[in-house]
């Protein structure tokens, strides 16, 4: 039915097109669009809801206002009221709940009938008065017998919020909800999703052979974009629009899109003869489409099944939304990671790698980095470091304390340790307050070809010393505390002379540190595994401690700098000294 124009005026949400619904003197009204959003409402709406209509329009009607009859939010699977939104009908019915602006239920008598919008959607006009007025009656819409009990809706309903919100994965989430709807509901399941550039892939087509799931990758993959137009049952779901029951004969015409393309081999290929599609609505948008479909099963969808389907297909909607925004922050967070790392100096003579691993959990980027680069005098300064955190702050106070460090090691020609006391000092004094373990060490090649190493290490695991022989010991000397304590420590210095083809390894906690293991049982396995394979090029190195050291369990992310001087001890380039020695004799002629 379309909605008669009056003179006088209910309000209506921005976007509605303009329209007039008459006040009646006992009944509210409001209008909710092919989504389920109230786009009008009555003065007298108003009142009997106890709101205003700023605070009705645009929301979700069934979340906003319907409730059991206790007060508990209302599964969209029990909503009698959502009946008439999925099959076009008009339907009325007796005491239900509608929650009031001021925290109590009105009992409600009710009828719904759908309506055009002007702008051409299709809605639902709602009249509503209270239900414990004299003369109500109580008529129970015919529109189907749920497959299920009421009691195993609702175990399937409660098993579907805990099982989906217990990964934050969009992939073990997409498993997860497979295995909950298959067998239980239907042999064919089929999740449709929207990219975040708009397009749409067919993510899973799952079906139920011989007690197996069974994933058809042949229907897989991507998909034309979602028409804006078309009254298809999916291309509608992939807008929002409310869940619908189909079947092979609703695609049996001329495709009217790209999508209805697909569909009509999806029916061909599967052999469906039911199916209900419902939208998967995030927080925000919407994300895709859940359709549940039947083959070897007998009996076709009804609209209570259809109803619990809408149901699940939400819950999962706000799993996969949570999981997204999960993934996204740790993109962010590993891309300014990566970008704020360095890249390594050429150093004559030296070779050198380094490598950064983020955590395997979402949550866990964090705060370790390399660093390395050249000093005014000519000798290479060699950082590794781990800000106290796992997550944006960490990086970002990352960031900070890594510039702070090249900034004061190049400032001056300090020992180690002073430079590490002046940071330690900065980073107490930075807005945001974090702490952090740091080993700066400072590689001079001498005149007569050694290579000193010089150090000090606050808080942080001992850099490694592995020799060409495969003799290792761990650089235990020059330990303080870490930075950004408050407390003023004495720091020291240490010196050692790094052996002709030696391998020193600096690294963060995450590559020995583990819940299930001693920070001992670390440090032996990497002593361990760097002695029996010091022959091996650096860069190799490097990938065979990440993968046999890093313990299985491990929950932090990884830094690690590797570095090797020459086999044969050769005296250091002078031409740096040649040139300052140059320039200072310039200045003093001139």
């Amino acid at each position: 039915m379309d909605v008669p124009k009056q003179d006088a005026g209910p309000h209506q949400a921005d976007d509605a097109s303009p329209r007039r619904l008459r006040d009646l003197t006992h009944a509210g009204a409001y209008v909710v669009d092919d989504g389920g959003r109230i786009v009008e409402v009555t003065p007298r709406a108003e009142q009997l809801l106890r709101r205003t209509a700023a605070e009705l329009l645009g929301q979700d009607a069934h979340d906003l206002l319907h409730r059991g009859r206790y007060g508990e939010t209302l599964p969209r699977s029990r909503c009698a009221m959502r009946r008439p939104l999925l099959t076009g009908g008009t339907s009325q019915g007796h005491r239900e709940w509608l929650a009031r602006g001021d925290g109590s239920l009105l009992p409600t008598s009710w009828l719904v009938t759908p309506c055009d919008l002007e702008d051409g959607r299709s809605g639902a006009l709602v009249l509503f008065h209270d239900g414990d007025e004299p003369g109500a009656q109580a008529v129970e819409p015919g529109d189907g017998t749920s497959s299920m009990s009421q009691l195993d809706r609702l175990a399937l309903l409660a098993e579907t919020t805990t099982t989906l919100t217990s990964s934050l994965d969009v992939d073990e989430t997409l498993r997860q909800l497979v295995r909950l709807v298959v067998p239980l509901l239907a042999d064919w399941v089929v999740v449709d999703l929207l990219t975040e550039h708009g397009g749409v892939s067919r993510a899973a087509v799952v079906h139920h052979e011989n007690g197996v799931l069974v994933h058809h990758e042949e229907l897989e993959g991507p998909m034309p974009a979602v028409p804006e137009e078309s009254p298809m049952p999916l291309s509608r779901a992939l807008r929002g629009v409310t869940a619908t029951l189909t079947g092979p004969e609703t695609y049996q015409g001329a495709p009217d899109s790209g999508i209805a393309v697909f569909q009509q081999e999806l029916f061909r290929e599967t052999g469906m003869h039911s199916a209900g599609i419902a939208p998967i609505r995030g927080v925000r948008e919407v994300l895709g489409a859940l359709t549940l479909g039947r083959a070897e099963r007998p009996g076709a969808f009804t609209t209570a099944d259809l109803l619990l389907v809408e149901d699940i297909a939400r819950r999962a909607g706000l799993a996969l939304d949570n999981a997204r925004l999960y993934e996204r922050q740790r993109h962010v967070a590993e891309t300014m990671q990566r970008h704020l790392l360095p890249r390594l100096p050429s150093v004559p003579g030296l070779e050198m790698s380094a490598c950064y691993v983020p955590a395997p959990r979402a949550s866990q980027v964090g705060g370790d980095w390399y660093d390395a680069f050249t000093l005014p005098d000519g000798a290479t300064a060699l950082v590794i470091g781990d800000v106290v955190g796992h997550d944006l702050e960490a990086a970002a106070g990352m960031a900070q304390v890594c510039n702070m460090l090249r900034a004061y090691a190049g400032a001056e020609r300090e020992l180690p340790s002073a430079v590490l006391d002046r940071l330690d000092r900065a980073v107490v004094r930075m807005a945001q307050a974090t702490m952090a373990t740091v080993v700066l060490a400072r590689l001079e090649h001498t005149e007569d070809g050694r290579w000193l190493l010089c150090w000090s290490n606050a808080g942080h695991p001992p850099p490694l010393l592995v020799e060409r022989d495969g003799r290792t010991r761990f650089l235990d000397g020059g330990q303080g505390l870490l930075l950004g304590t408050g407390i003023r420590a004495d720091r020291a210095d240490a010196v050692v002379e790094l052996p002709p083809g030696s391998t020193l390894v600096l690294y963060t906690d995450g590559l020995i540190e583990s819940p299930g293991h001693s920070l001992d049982d670390g440090l032996a396995r990497l002593s361990r595994y760097a002695a029996s394979h010091t022959h091996r090029p650096l860069n190799a190195l490097g990938d065979l401690l990440l993968e046999r050291v890093r313990p299985a369990d491990n929950d932090d992310d990884v830094a690690m700098l590797t570095l090797r001087v020459p086999l044969r001890v050769a005296p250091p380039d002078d031409r740096p000294r040649r040139e300052r020695q140059g320039r200072a004799a310039e200045q003093t002629s001139r």
